[in-house]
């Protein structure tokens, strides 16, 4: 009972019931048209559903009266126009439904309405008139005690009514498999964006400032003018590094806002070769397979696999050779980035930009290794594609 008085006090209760009322007017409009052909109204919406920008007004509709507060990116209501025959149909069943609701809302808010108004005339001894709609009850003081119950009656059905209507549009009016997969998408992209922002500002930020302080704390207690002058130009030194990788961790940041289909993937890699070549890096690059028939997840992925490794060798080997390979195949997508190793052998690699790496590739099914490898430092990943088709 507590909830139930819980939900009368709620705004979304009554705006639910008044979307379950508009289908009304509707009806209206259309029994003054054609009073004996109500029926029509129900052919009439098989066609008004297949239209792609029903759909984004239902949900759009749906998503403000039913549920306000769960509006934007991720709401169980989806809000966008109908890509697939199946959402047109699915749009087209929630017009037949909400026809129904509605008919049925309306019809209950009248009559539970008026036979409230005439238990209340009843009570004050007035007769039954053409619209007594209290059939069998003797106008009397007793009507007064009988007044509540058709309100009451109408406040159940208002909370019922909207919690069937919310129900079914979850269902008729949801995202659809394409569009959860493109919220999906978009989600992990952000959250591996995140994971990448926090291991560059780590890896760089973190250690500029370490070297920053140490350094100045040395020349403070050092007393020694050459050793202070060495240390500021330490600090200068590394603040500059630093500078330019927080440069390039905002542009990470400022294509927060860019969708997932408009990342780089794999087919403009040409463009990140040509940076790396422009760094002084010396870059042979093998492609076999059609790049643009990889699906966007793998492809947008693979893109940042080979960022990452190319950001590697530059900052660890500098200006050195560099093999790059490529293969999509059927089944799978082959990258393989390897350099002349550069000073004493590295182990298997364990920095948080490798780690990535490894991370980027279990996402997607697949395993990546970096390391050391017949006297080169080799970053090889494996992508599997049929899972994503």
């Amino acid at each position: 009972m507590r909830s139930f008085f819980a939900m009368l006090a709620r705004p979304a209760t009554y705006s639910r019931w008044l979307h379950l009322l508009i289908p009304a007017a509707v009806g209206s409009v259309w029994l003054f048209i054609s009073p004996t052909r109500p029926w029509m109204l129900f052919l009439f919406a098989v066609p008004v559903g297949l239209l792609p920008a029903v759909r984004l007004a239902e949900g759009l509709q749906a998503q403000l009266l039913l549920q306000p507060a769960q509006r934007g990116p991720g709401a169980p209501i989806s809000a966008g126009p109908a890509t697939t025959w199946t959402d047109r149909c699915r749009t087209v069943v929630w017009l037949e439904l909400r026809l129904v609701l509605g008919a049925v809302a309306c019809f209950a808010t009248v009559w539970l309405s008026a036979t409230a108004v005439d238990l209340v005339r009843g009570s004050f001894g007035t007769g039954p008139s053409d619209e007594w709609l209290a059939r069998g009850v003797q106008p009397g003081w007793w009507c007064a005690l009988l007044a509540p119950l058709p309100i009451l009656f109408l406040l159940g059905l208002v909370v019922l009514g909207g919690e069937v209507v919310t129900a079914a549009a979850r269902g008729l009016l949801g995202p659809s498999p394409t569009e959860r997969m493109t919220a999906l998408e978009e989600r992990t992209e952000q959250l591996l964006e995140r994971n990448r922002i926090a291991r560059e500002l780590h890896d760089s930020i973190g250690h500029a400032l370490t070297v920053a302080v140490v350094q100045a704390g040395a020349a403070r207690t050092a007393g020694s003018p050459e050793f202070t002058a060495r240390a500021l130009a330490a600090i200068e030194e590394t603040g500059r590094n630093a500078l330019d990788d927080l440069e390039r961790v905002l542009g990470v940041l400022r294509e927060t806002d860019v969708p997932v289909s408009g990342r780089p993937t794999l087919v403009e890699a040409d463009r990140l070769l040509e940076s790396a070549r422009g760094s002084g890096a010396r870059i042979d690059v093998e492609v076999t397979g059609a790049l643009e028939l990889v699906p966007g997840p793998v492809s947008r992925e693979g893109y940042r696999i080979l960022q990452e490794s190319l950001t590697n060798v530059l900052r660890h080997a500098g200006a050195v050779p560099v093999r790059v390979r490529i293969s999509a195949a059927e089944e799978r997508l082959e990258l393989e980035v390897a350099n002349p190793l550069a000073g004493e052998p590295r182990g298997p690699g364990s920095g948080n930009g490798l780690r990535g790496i490894r991370e980027r590739a279990a996402l997607l099914g697949g395993k990546a290794s970096t390391g050391p490898c017949e006297g080169e430092w080799r970053v090889h990943a494996t992508l599997p594609l049929d899972r994503i088709r």
